[in-house]
């Protein structure tokens, strides 16, 4: 017997091969049974003809219910009306588990009850398309990385400080050491690694205890993260804006049929690989103001700022040279105007918001280490971090990327809850 994929049936048309999966749906019309097949590649039309495969095989095959495992035995053949598909005369059918009722059915489901029983929720068609989407981002990230002179650098999830402020971390006893920390992020380790590696990355899950409950924020997430040795802050974006295009085609080229089940509009896709627009923070309040908005100069955007600067936009926009009030203590002075800092966040269009913020360190001990005494922060546990800028210190950029953001505008969905496989959000830990 022959066991093969869903995805090689045009490579095995006319032969007898055999499919281990799931039903995904069944109905049956007088002497004709259609299965709908699933195997986590595709999904496949299987057909069954009483008078072919005899009363006992089409009882048996009548039998099966959504989700039930099963081995379907049958010819490969072009379909009839649909040009390009193909679907399976079925010859033999072996149920594996006949599934009781699913639990999930044709009928509209609250998100309470579809979150509840996501462990079943993520076989439905777009689920199926955002996971395989998202593995496909996650490789074209470290893909871009690769081919650019970037290392793999891991770095811990539990730290003895916090990186961006300490309101929003998970605390937990760290046997006798006292307290440690989940992360925010990878970043304070990375810059250690460009003084082995050069240029570094690390990608993994982090944590922010955020008392938030927008759709677009979570409580665990991925990020990749990346820092460069001399790289300045124009560098930097330029590498930003290749990472993000690389993935934009990248989806494109090998995610064509996931897109289509998402029903995202593959012409904006394409539009938004070109050339990203750039403002000044100055410039971005001074347009919002134009446009209606009440912000003023030297406040940070919420999600309708982000909405309204990117309207009408296709492509992503950098938002750089900010206030140094509102952002880290680490981010490098604007030489031209040291109340700026040369930091940039890159704002998607369609309201899909910031996806990347990133900058150029500060390089200089002397300068990092009075910001860090202003802050009043605790000089000694962070020695570490100021080490790099005592020995051989060189100018440095580095950036973060939400991965759970990115894919939310790729796939155009609506709540970042459903680009990971179990969401954790203020209010949901199960399952």
């Amino acid at each position: 017997m022959t066991y093969i994929q869903v995805k090689d049936i045009p490579n095995h048309l006319d032969q007898t091969v055999s499919l281990r999966g799931w039903v995904r749906n069944i109905r049956h019309s007088g002497k004709l049974l259609f299965i709908i097949f699933r195997d986590g590649t595709a999904d496949l039309q299987c057909v069954a003809f009483r008078p072919e495969i005899g009363d006992e095989k089409f009882e048996l095959a009548r039998k099966l219910t959504i989700e039930s495992s099963v081995i379907i035995t049958g010819i490969p053949k072009p379909h009839q009306k649909l040009e390009g598909q193909y679907e399976l005369a079925i010859q033999d059918v072996q149920p594996v588990q006949i599934s009781p009722e699913y639990p999930i059915g044709k009928k509209e489901h609250g998100p309470d009850f579809l979150l509840s029983n996501r462990h079943l929720w993520l076989r439905a068609p777009k689920q199926w398309a955002l996971l395989r989407l998202r593995h496909t981002i996650y490789y074209a990230i470290c893909d871009y990385l690769n081919q650019n002179g970037f290392f793999r650098f891991d770095s811990p999830i539990l730290t003895p400080n916090a990186c961006e402020g300490t309101t929003t971390l998970f605390e937990l006893e760290y046997f006798d050491e006292g307290m440690a920390y989940l992360s925010q992020s990878g970043q304070l380790y990375l810059e250690t690694g460009i003084m082995s590696l050069g240029r570094v990355y690390d990608f993994g899950p982090v944590f922010r205890a955020e008392r938030s409950k927008t759709r677009k924020h979570l409580t665990e997430f991925w990020m990749m993260d990346a820092e460069a040795a001399w790289v300045e802050h124009e560098e930097n974006m330029q590498i930003q804006e290749g990472l993000i295009r690389y993935v934009i085609r990248t989806c494109l080229e090998r995610c064509d049929a996931e897109l289509t089940i998402l029903e995202r509009d593959k012409e904006v896709l394409k539009a938004a690989d070109a050339p990203f627009k750039r403002m000044t923070h100055y410039e971005a309040i001074e347009y919002l103001r134009s446009k209606g908005s009440q912000i003023t100069q030297g406040s940070d955007f919420g999600a309708a700022d982000e909405t309204l600067l990117t309207e009408g936009s296709p492509v992503p926009i950098f938002v750089e040279k900010w206030p140094k009030e509102i952002k880290s203590f680490y981010m490098k002075r604007d030489p031209e105007n040291p109340n700026l800092v040369l930091g940039d966040d890159l704002i998607a269009p369609e309201g899909f918001g910031e996806i990347i913020g990133g900058s150029q360190r500060e390089d200089d001990y002397d300068l990092l280490l009075k910001r860090m005494q202003d802050e009043k922060m605790p000089i000694e546990e962070y020695q570490w971090f100021l080490d790099m800028r005592k020995y051989g210190s060189v100018p440095h950029s580095g950036f973060g990327v939400g991965l759970e953001r990115l894919i939310t505008w790729i796939s155009g969905i609506h709540h970042i809850r459903e680009t990971i496989p179990f969401p954790r959000m203020l209010y949901r830990i199960y399952p």
